[in-house]
């Protein structure tokens, strides 16, 4: 083959290794060197894998030319976010205190991934414990975004979105527990699904049954995503709302076939008295266009009621005071301010009102359903805006247009926490550029668990344009 492996999906990439046009050994080897190459600028890796991967890229090579069954993504890179545990690979959670960490077994994402022939090249980035929009920590340092130096990453999983928009690896294991695929995936230009409630099993959720965190795929194309979908996905004891879940056919349904005749999505562009930058105003009104052309009906719905971030806080700050108020006693100076800040934030969240903040994820819950019955998907921005400052403080104003406002989370992201509290499938896709050059994300919210559709209306509106040639400098 001739060209760089680093400017192809690993859907491409996969044929080629089929077809023995390009050797594990060659990919792997490509993709180590762009990230020796770009890590100093960009900060992407806490780990980098170097000899293990090339060791088991040569095992897949001789796999190959032996004419053995190959399984889905035999041979090809993958990254995973430094909070999902990783079998003898040192996973931090970002955290100086767990800087040595080695856990005993994979996630059961990761292991799945192994199994069907993913390689490892290493562990992204990641704020501690995954607990902001930015990527950064006292352990490493700010991760920069793929586009522009002086602009944050977004988070948590700044340093998997980066690593694939920059060409490193073409897959990316990620998690979200309120936007932190989506809103990278926006910052940085690429794909990242949030899917539903138990399509992938959680193996580290602590709190099973309550848990409104996911562990995602973040990829350059939709065929790619559907591609770690189809590897990912699958009931496993560990998750209770995985079992009985069936996987369906991701890859052929994720073909960008047909059009969206009959199909109707709800769109609002903010929820009440959540300002929207003019870049990204403009880039969600073509982005309506673009589906109304592909033969779907638009009807604006209001965003009432969706300002839930105190809500979401309540559960999730609640979680992290439980699991880290002992870590914060014993290593406080080892920890940020804004970390710890967060961990405080839950001190006066009584049992009342977490179960209060339990209720309205069931009305919320309610209330998108009844939209999804009305509609076939829900449309909206991802962020409000292109990506932060690299100085951003999550407890300092953020601008909009030449506006300050007070808070980060429910100005920038307002639209991310819903749907990890309802568990309905919503995806970032690149949608456009700012006047700052920077890329714009367009949410797509599907129907309960109907996340073969969502790609497959995905790949339609990917198609529609042609963003995919635009890259990084």
């Amino acid at each position: 083959m001739n060209g760089d492996p680093c400017l192809l999906s690993a859907t491409e990439l996969r044929g080629l290794v089929a077809a023995r046009k390009i050797s594990p050994v060659e990919i792997i080897s490509a993709v180590l060197a762009r990230a020796e190459a770009l890590q100093g600028e960009l900060n992407c890796f806490i780990t980098i894998c170097g000899d293990e991967a090339i060791a088991e890229a040569r095992t897949a090579e001789r796999k190959v030319m032996a004419g053995e069954p190959l399984g889905l993504l035999h041979g090809l890179p993958v990254t995973v976010k430094d909070i999902v545990n990783t079998k003898g690979v040192r996973t931090t959670f970002g955290a100086v205190p767990y800087k040595d960490n080695v856990p005993a077994e994979d996630a059961v994402a990761v292991a799945k991934l192994r199994a069907e022939g993913a390689i490892l090249i290493g562990k992204t980035t990641t704020p501690e414990f995954g607990s902001k929009c930015l990527t950064d920590s006292p352990l490493f340092g700010r991760t920069r975004n793929a586009w522009s130096a002086e602009r944050s990453s977004g988070g948590s999983s700044g340093g998997a979105a980066v690593a694939v928009a920059s060409g490193i690896a073409p897959l990316a294991i990620a998690t979200d527990g309120g936007g932190s695929t989506r809103i990278p995936a926006a910052c940085n230009g690429v794909v990242g699904l949030k899917q539903s409630n138990g399509v992938i099993a959680h193996s580290q959720a602590l709190d099973a049954f309550g848990n409104q965190t996911y562990v995602t795929p973040t990829t350059r194309t939709v065929a790619d995503t559907a591609l770690m979908m189809q590897a990912m996905a699958g009931e496993d004891a560990c998750d209770p709302w995985s079992i009985g879940v069936p996987v369906p056919d991701f890859i052929g349904t994720a073909a960008p076939r047909g059009d969206l005749r009959g199909q109707k999505i709800l769109f609002c562009a903010s929820p009440p008295g959540r300002p929207v930058s003019a870049d990204v105003a403009a880039s969600f009104k073509a982005s309506l266009d673009r589906l109304a052309s592909l033969g779907a009906e638009l009807e604006e719905f209001s965003g009432e009621g969706f300002d839930i971030e105190p809500i979401w806080r309540a559960i999730n700050h609640t979680v992290w005071r439980t699991r880290f108020a002992k870590l914060v006693a014993e290593h406080g100076s080892a920890l940020s301010e804004a970390f710890i800040k967060q961990v405080a934030l839950a001190t006066n969240v009584s049992g009342v009102a977490y179960q209060e903040a339990m209720f309205a994820r069931t009305a919320l819950f309610r209330r998108v359903q009844s939209l999804l019955a009305r509609g076939h998907l829900l449309a909206m921005p991802t962020t409000t805006r292109t990506a932060l400052p690299i100085e951003q403080d999550l407890f300092g104003t953020i601008e909009i247009d030449g506006q300050q406002f007070d808070s980060v989370r429910p100005h920038w992201f307002p639209w991310t926490m819903p749907f990890n509290m309802t568990g309905h499938p919503a995806i970032s896709l690149p949608c456009g550029f700012g006047r700052d050059g920077l890329p714009i994300g367009l949410q797509l919210v599907g129907r309960f668990r109907e996340d073969a559709e969502l790609l497959r209306v995905s790949a339609l509106f990917e198609a529609s344009q042609d963003l995919l040639s635009r890259r990084p400098g």
